[in-house]
């Protein structure tokens, strides 16, 4: 049985990164004592996949696991079994049962959805934005390695600022493997720090 779980990952899990979120998904269902299934071989691995990396430091609330279990359970039962021992700072949104065929998640998602939001004041938002939408490339570097964000950038623009005031935005980054743009790497981009931001992922988009 496969199962495909949405969730969000709060403030709380902000600082916890990609390994250890799949450890605690791990221990999860180990104390829940769902049938989790697990790979064959000298070191068996539990099966559970995670659609795509959320990078240290942001929120979400569309992050999606797929788990197989070794029987069919109700589900109902297993949200019911999993909820109470949920590490803090992960909530759980949604399951559904998905057919055992279906590619990897990691392998269909294309885009991802992001809000920034700027803890600081900044009077030329608009023009930085602008000197982004107009580039023909933005050259970057990551891990020694140069490549164009500018392709990555799928949509950009400006929302209307959270209850306290504060400026926002919204992107849409490429997530297909080996062209993925990231959030950080923009606000570097437009000048600013990122710890003067918080980054929340709201979507994730998958091939059709």
């Amino acid at each position: 049985m496969r199962i495909r779980i949405k969730f969000s990952k709060y403030e709380a899990m902000r600082y916890v990164g990609h390994l250890d979120l799949f450890r605690s998904w791990e221990r999860t269902f180990r104390r829940s004592g769902l049938p989790l299934a697990y790979s064959l071989g000298f070191h068996p691995q539990p099966r559970l996949n995670i659609a795509c990396a959320l990078p240290l430091g942001f929120t979400s609330e569309c992050e999606i696991i797929d788990a197989w279990l070794e029987s069919n359970l109700p589900l109902p039962q297993i949200q019911q079994a999993i909820e109470p021992i949920l590490t803090p700072g992960l909530g759980i949104q949604g399951l559904e049962i998905i057919d055992n065929q279906l590619p990897a998640l990691q392998t269909q998602v294309t885009s991802a959805v992001y809000m920034i939001t700027f803890l600081d004041e900044i009077p030329d938002l608009g023009e930085r934005l602008q000197r982004i939408v107009t580039a023909e490339n933005l050259p970057r570097q990551r891990r020694d390695k140069s490549y164009d964000l500018r392709p990555l950038i799928e949509e950009m623009a400006s929302i209307p600022p959270d209850l306290s005031g504060n400026q926002r935005l919204r992107i849409q980054l490429s997530a297909r493997e080996a062209a993925t743009g990231r959030p950080e790497e923009l606000i570097d981009e437009m000048g600013i720090k990122f710890e003067n931001t918080r980054v929340h992922r709201e979507k994730l988009i998958f091939r059709s």
